[in-house]
């Protein structure tokens, strides 16, 4: 339910956006890029929209906030919120005889991570007590409404109704008080409105992650400072991806020259491609233990078919007009493979090689799980078996942020290096 609101409500936001820019903003200004004779097709007529980033970061921030009850979003942008006070229900008990008595659960419901205090209530007359429960917001809490009757289930008895309401057990019920379930044993599960907020436990605020950034940032966590675990989840992926493109890029160079070369190996690729590297993890740590070199070597294999695959596909699309022209020219085959084969190759092994950064990214975590004592991955996993959601969705946005980061610096590296891309 919650998770359908928030798609519903970032569906809405991008199709207000969306209008809004194309109808405000660009009447007035000027988009010189739209007068281009051919845009169709050609990817240096489409660049990324600034404000939809801008917007696009804001929303997601909003809604995140939004759904948590963070302070830093103003109240009026809050989703609704769970039940949190007093409220009371009032449930019907039948004797074996066939007697019947009314009587009334107080329930005091707290707000996320408040602890709960029992308080009690006057009992009242009749063989069916008051009672008084205190619970958690958003929690369903199952209530031994007998447990001070005269006549208790033990002796026969049982509800017929709540808030006047006829219930059966196994029988479900909604009223303004919230959802009341009777299991079968007789006894009632209540569950006050949840509203549309989510938990901590499930998903903190966005400053209560912030606030473990600094935490840990400063005291460390596990034995090393925040700075160490990236430190040493960014060194397993760096050296993973470089000794991957170290032996890919080659390889796929020899498949796209020689058919000996791309007949020998490419059943080996070909198979070995789409095996995800976790399915690799209990071999490595068979042949290689569960040092640094187990997870490097993993990292390295995530790489080095991406990176193959993307060489290979750099030299079988260079235009074949440009070798002959070098031919024609007089360019010997080691020319012809320098400045034809070579420049026209890279666009794909960059590609590639962010897609492949992007998988060393998603397997360290994976890779950090083999008896590591530092890394991002190790941070998320220790801290999701202790229920710390707040430090496992830190490292993943630390991980995200950093692989981002990462791959602006390799488009902005193949702009420089490789000028020519998506030129004739």
């Amino acid at each position: 339910m919650i998770g359908f609101a928030i798609l519903l409500v970032y569906i809405a936001i991008f199709a207000g956006s969306f209008l809004a820019v194309r109808f405000l903003v660009r009447k007035t200004t000027r988009d010189f890029t739209a007068l281009k004779t051919v845009t169709f097709g050609d990817e240096s007529a489409v660049s990324a929209n600034r404000i939809a980033s801008v917007v696009s970061v804001v929303t997601i921030f909003l809604i995140w906030g939004s759904f948590t009850g963070s302070a830093w979003v103003p109240g009026f942008l809050h989703a609704p919120g769970p039940f949190v006070g007093d409220t009371s229900f009032s449930y019907t008990s039948e004797a074996p005889d066939g007697r019947r008595d009314d009587a009334t659960v107080f329930v005091r419901v707290v707000g996320f991570g408040e602890p709960t205090e029992k308080f009690e209530v006057d009992p009242g007359a009749g063989f069916a007590h008051d009672d008084a429960v205190s619970m958690p917001a958003s929690r369903s809490s199952t209530i031994l409404f007998d447990k001070n009757d005269e006549i208790t289930r033990k002796d026969g008895a049982h509800i017929i109704a709540i808030d006047g309401k006829p219930i059966m057990p196994g029988g479900e019920l909604r009223t303004d008080a919230g959802r009341f379930v009777l299991t079968e044993k007789g006894a009632i599960s209540f569950s006050p409105p949840a509203g549309l907020q989510m938990e901590p436990i499930w998903l903190p605020p966005p400053e209560r992650v912030v606030e473990r950034v600094v935490e840990i940032a400063s005291e460390g966590y596990r034995g090393s400072t925040l700075w160490q675990h990236l430190g040493y989840s960014l060194f397993r992926v760096i050296a993973g991806f470089f000794f991957g493109a170290l032996l890919g890029i080659p390889l796929g160079y020899a498949m796209g020259l020689s058919d000996w070369f791309r007949g020998w190996f490419e059943p080996i690729v070909e198979f070995m491609r789409p095996v995800p590297p976790l399915a690799l993890i209990p071999l490595v740590i068979i042949w290689f233990g569960i040092g640094e070199t187990g997870k490097i070597i993993l990292l390295f294999l995530a790489s080095l078919w991406i990176m193959a695959i993307s060489a290979r596909a750099g030299v079988s699309g260079v235009n074949i007009s440009k070798v002959h022209a070098a031919y024609s020219l007089g360019a010997s085959k080691s020319q012809i493979m320098r400045h034809v084969i070579m420049p026209n190759s890279l666009p794909e092994i960059f590609t590639g090689a962010r897609v492949a950064m992007g998988v060393c990214w998603g397997t360290v975590v994976a890779a950090e799980l083999v008896a590591a004592s530092e890394g991002a991955g190790m941070m998320i996993m220790v801290a999701s078996k202790f229920q710390l959601t707040d430090i496992v969705l830190m490292g993943i946005i630390l991980i995200g942020v950093i692989g981002f980061g990462i791959d602006i610096l390799m488009r902005k590296a193949e702009n420089f290096l490789v000028p020519w891309k998506g030129r004739s």
